[in-house]
This record gives C-alpha cells, sequence and structure tokens, in this order.
C-alpha cells in the first residue's frame, strides 16, 4: 500500500471518533445555562469532548484494524495511556493532545493486524493470538514514550509555529486554509488537516463561574488564568464568583469554542456562507443551466443534496456531482471558500459546529457564536455569487454539469428498489476483484486487484456521483449518504 492510500485510510479512520461530535455537541449545548440550564446534560456533552484524545486513539485502532475488531481498540486505549503518562513523567510539560490519540491508535492498527493471528509455545498459550495485541501495543508505545518525551517539545513546537504563522498571517493565511479545507476533499485527506486546526491549534484553561445563581463557563489563554482563585472573579464579568479552574488545557479550534473560548471559531465560521449558501446556488445554476427535458431528470438529485448541504452541512454529495464532470467549478469552488474565510474573519465572526457548517448547528451554537447575525446576509450573498459564478462559467465554458452530459454517457440514477448488490460488485469488477471495501459517509473506500476493471458507467446508473482512480490498485465511489449501508452489504455478500 502506498502512502497516499494509507493516509485516505487514516482520513476515514479518523470519521468514527469524530463522529461523536454531534451529540457531544447537543448534549454540552442544550445543558447551558442559556438554553435549558441542566448542568448534568451539560457535563455528559463536556465528557465526550474532555475524552476526545482518547476516542480517537479507539476510533483509529477500530478504522484501520483488518475486521474493525474490539480488541484493536482496546489496545489503541492501553496504547494511549502508556504514551501519555509515562510522557508526562519524563517531561511534564508535554501535551500530545489528539497527536497522541492518532499515534497510539496507529500502532494499535499495525500491531493487531501483525500480531492477532500469533501462535506461542504452549507455556504461553493464553497470551497468544488477539491478547498479544495489547501487550505488544504497550511495548511499542512505552519505547514510543521515552522518544517523545525527548524529542516531542521540538515538535510541538514546528507544529504550532506552522500552525500560528498560518493564523498570523492574517487573510493570506486565512485564504490559504479555506482553499485547501475544500482541495484536500477529493482525495480524503482533509480530515488530517482538521486534525491540527480543529484539535490542536490554540490552548485555554476553562474556568467555570456562578453569575447570578447559573453556572457558567468561560476558556481563557493560560496567562490570564495563573492570576485567578477560586471564588474570585472573573476579569470583565461582573458579579461572577470562580467556583473551578480546570487543571488541563482545552486544545483546538472546535474545543476551544465549545468550552467557551471567546476567539474560537476562526476556522469554522467561513464554512456557514458557502455550505448553506453558496453549494444550494451551484445547484440552482446546474439545475438551469441543463436542457428544459433533462431538468425533470436531475431535479430531484440537486434538490436533496442542495438540501441536505444547508440543513446538515453534509457537502461531498453535491461537490461530487460536479467535480469529476467540470473540474474548473470545483476549483472555483475552494477560491470562494478561502474568499468566505478571509471576508468572516475580517468581519469578526466566529462560529462552530459539533458536525458540520448546516442550518442545525447554526442555530443549536447560535449562544456561543460572536456576530452570528451577521451570516445570515452572507448566506444569502453566497448563494447569488455561487449562482452567478457558475451560471456564466458553465454557459461560457460549455462545462458538462449534470444534465449537460452527452447523451450517451448521461447517467439516469435508479431507485433503491432496483438497485441489487450483485450489480454493484459486478461494476467493482467482480468478486475476486475485491479486497477490502469500506465507507466513509458518503463513499466507498475500495481496495481492488486492478482498478482498470471498475465499470463507471454503470455505477453511475447505480447512483454513485463520481468515481475516483488512486494508483492501480485503490478507488473512491461516491454514493452519499447511503454509502454505509451499501458497503456493508457488499462485504456481508463477499464475506470480505
Amino acid at each position: 500500500m502506498n502512502v497516499f492510500s494509507y493516509l485516505q485510510r487514516l482520513g476515514k479512520a479518523l470519521m468514527l471518533p469524530i463522529a461523536t461530535l454531534p451529540v457531544a455537541a447537543i448534549l454540552l449545548r442544550l445543558g447551558q445555562p442559556d438554553v435549558l440550564n441542566i448542568p448534568f446534560i451539560a457535563s455528559a456533552g463536556g465528557g465526550i469532548f474532555d475524552s476526545l484524545p482518547l476516542l480517537f486513539a479507539l476510533g483509529i485502532a477500530i478504522g484501520l484494524a483488518k475486521d474493525n475488531a474490539g480488541a484493536a481498540a482496546l489496545a489503541g486505549a492501553v496504547g494511549f495511556l502508556v504514551l501519555t503518562k509515562a510522557t508526562a513523567v519524563i517531561d511534564s510539560t508535554i501535551n500530545m493532545s489528539f497527536f497522541a490519540g492518532i499515534i497510539a491508535g496507529i500502532v494499535a492498527d499495525h500491531c493487531y493486524n501483525r500480531f492477532s493471528d500469533t501462535k506461542l509455545p504452549d507455556f504461553l498459550a493464553f497470551f497468544a493470538g488477539k491478547r498479544l495485541v495489547p501487550i505488544m501495543t504497550g511495548l511499542i508505545c512505552l519505547l514510543l514514550a521515552w522518544i517523545c518525551g525527548h524529542i516531542w517539545p521540538a515538535v510541538q513546537h514546528g507544529i504550532d509555529h506552522f500552525s500560528l504563522m498560518v493564523s498570523r498571517s492574517g487573510e493570506t493565511g486565512w485564504f490559504v486554509y479555506g482553499i485547501l479545507n475544500r482541495a484536500l476533499i477529493p482525495f480524503g485527506l482533509h480530515y488530517i488537516l482538521h486534525s491540527v486546526f480543529w484539535f490542536s491549534l490554540g490552548d485555554c484553561l476553562k474556568v467555570t463561574y456562578d453569575l447570578g445563581g447559573a453556572m457558567h463557563n468561560i476558556c481563557l489563554a493560560p496567562e490570564v488564568v495563573k492570576g485567578l482563585t477560586v471564588g474570585g472573579m472573573v476579569p470583565g464579568i461582573d458579579g461572577s464568583a470562580i467556583s473551578q479552574i480546570a487543571s488541563e488545557m482545552t486544545r483546538g479550534d472546535l474545543n476551544r469554542f465549545f468550552a467557551g473560548d471567546p476567539h474560537a471559531g476562526v476556522y469554522m465560521a467561513w464554512a456557514y456562507p458557502v455550505f448553506m449558501g453558496g453549494l444550494p446556488g451551484a445547484a440552482l445554476a446546474m439545475y438551469f443551466a441543463a436542457p428544459k427535458t433533462r431538468r425533470p431528470l436531475i431535479g430531484g438529485m440537486l434538490l436533496s443534496v442542495a438540501l441536505t448541504a444547508f440543513l446538515t452541512g453534509i457537502t461531498e454529495p453535491l461537490e461530487f456531482s460536479f467535480l469529476f464532470l467540470a473540474p474548473g467549478l470545483y476549483a472555483l469552488h475552494a477560491i470562494l471558500a478561502g474568499v468566505s474565510m478571509v471576508i468572516v474573519n475580517s468581519l469578526g465572526i466566529l462560529h462552530g459546529f459539533g458536525f458540520s457548517a448546516g442550518l442545525i448547528d447554526l442555530v443549536l451554537n447560535w449562544g456561543l457564536a460572536t456576530r452570528p447575525w451577521m451570516l445570515i446576509p452572507l448566506i444569502a450573498v453566497f448563494f447569488a455569487i455561487y449562482f452567478v459564478c457558475f451560471s456564466l462559467a458553465i454557459r461560457f465554458f460549455n462545462l458538462k454539469t449534470p444534465g449537460r452530459e452527452t447523451q450517451d454517457t448521461l447517467a439516469q440514477s435508479v431507485t433503491d428498489d432496483d438497485i441489487t448488490i450483485e450489480r454493484y460488485i459486478t461494476a467493482l469488477g467482480g468478486k475476486d476483484n475485491l479486497r477490502s471495501v469500506d465507507a466513509c459517509i458518503t463513499r466507498l473506500r475500495l481496495t481492488l486487484a486492478d482498478n482498470r476493471r471498475l465499470d463507471e458507467a454503470t455505477l453511475k446508473t447505480l447512483g454513485a456521483k463520481g468515481v475516483l482512480k488512486i494508483g492501480t490498485q485503490s478507488a473512491q465511489v461516491i454514493l452519499g449518504p447511503q454509502a454505509e449501508g451499501i458497503a456493508q452489504r457488499i462485504r456481508n455478500h463477499t464475506g470480505l
């Protein structure tokens, strides 16, 4: 397996722990004083956020293991605990945070795939097979802890330097981040970018305080918290009484936002105008650009994916509907994402999300945001910008967006009732062509004997929005939210 394919697998594995964020965000927000004011619900959501590095170790180990075994998850937890606790003894200032979870998960995966079938002499048979996996993971992570204890401060300095360089370079850094955020999606590598900016960039210490009989949280810079004490007042909040000061840092733009950091949300707010306004505008432009006779064929599909982007922030089905047909439009989309980030941050708008930038998160996290009302006109503006830009580009360059393909390549998706797993397997080159079948929210991730055997035309008639080939043995088939169910049915049918 080449490096690119491995990074794709890692990006897919990262989705498992990230998928816990919506329920964590919902619980955390519903329990806050400005919503339902139920502390135990808020604490439940906060507990998930506090344990995210460990969840990363568990999720990555399961996601990368050859058969998604629970034994790999146990090994991931063992590796994480060994790595973090041992490293802290060597240097108490080290905070590996999510990187510890990622490293432990990767080690656990390789140990599971290597040692889960190992046989030992009879007197050691109890420790053979899957029982050997957490033992080997712990030993390897112990060695890594010794290494990280000495080199991680320099590594962390490099990561922080890169992150701060982007964050402090103002409009240029924002623009580059916005472009990269969309440009990496076709390769499935955008979650690698998220792991740095959402979960590792910047830190603060959470301070819990009482104000008018209700408990509140705010996350402040460590240098500010140094001068605070329990029973004292939070700077700038008259009448407040500090009841608790966290001992561990909260790291990353997403975590700091939900912890109450008034400066967090820089790397999330930009997405609302693009996801809720821009992409639905692009869908409308593609609809009107199609010949009138073909609009009924694509109207339902475009409405569905546009509504999905608007409500939930899941954009891949819509993005992949034009990525392969008109890659120039996708380049324009990435540039406009960078423009959105510059505009939103220049206006001082800060907002976050537990899942993605859709209407649900916009409303749910409104009380934590800064100037969220300004997103409403921006959503409308980006709807108009995308509609105009896409309409002009499609017609001027005669781009083959949905409905404008030549008649012999025009794909008509069949209904779910017509789809059979046998047809999928045949279109994927047959059972003997499949080595592994995984899914990541909207796409099948395939390892194949030969990806040249894929029947792309048939896959598109089965509902695929696009097919991406990597090398000669890897491929992705973009299907939409039903990808996980189809992947499971293919695995059940083929015994993979």
